[in-house]
């Protein structure tokens, strides 16, 4: 198994990985740390597991609306327009509860 040093909104972590994967885990820290400065940015600093646990829900949420759309990614319907308001974070915090529970109804 691999060790890959990566660096997310300016601190450096510790990923394991398979063995040739080290660079498939560096792209896609880099990803997740743009994703995380853009949340940083909308909302301003609320802490790194705040910032990690919005960040990772507006890309779950993403995913999800690509698979639903046949593979084609498309902005966040439900996530992305609250950070962009003056209360963003409970906003945003609001809209993944709801989006949460309409897949859960789903399901």
């Amino acid at each position: 198994m691999a060790t890959v040093t990566v660096e997310v909104n300016g601190r450096p972590y510790a990923v394991g990985c398979a063995d040739g994967q080290e660079e498939r885990v560096r792209i896609l820290a880099k990803q997740f740390d743009n994703q995380v400065r853009q949340v940083a940015g909308d909302v301003g600093h609320v802490g790194d597991l705040r910032l990690f646990l919005m960040s990772a829900l507006i890309l779950a949420d993403e995913l999800h609306e690509a698979r639903l759309n046949g593979g084609k990614a498309g902005p966040s319907s439900a996530v992305a327009p609250a950070l962009a308001s003056t209360d963003g974070v409970a906003e945003a915090l609001n809209a993944v509860a709801a989006r949460i529970e309409k897949i859960a109804q789903n399901l």
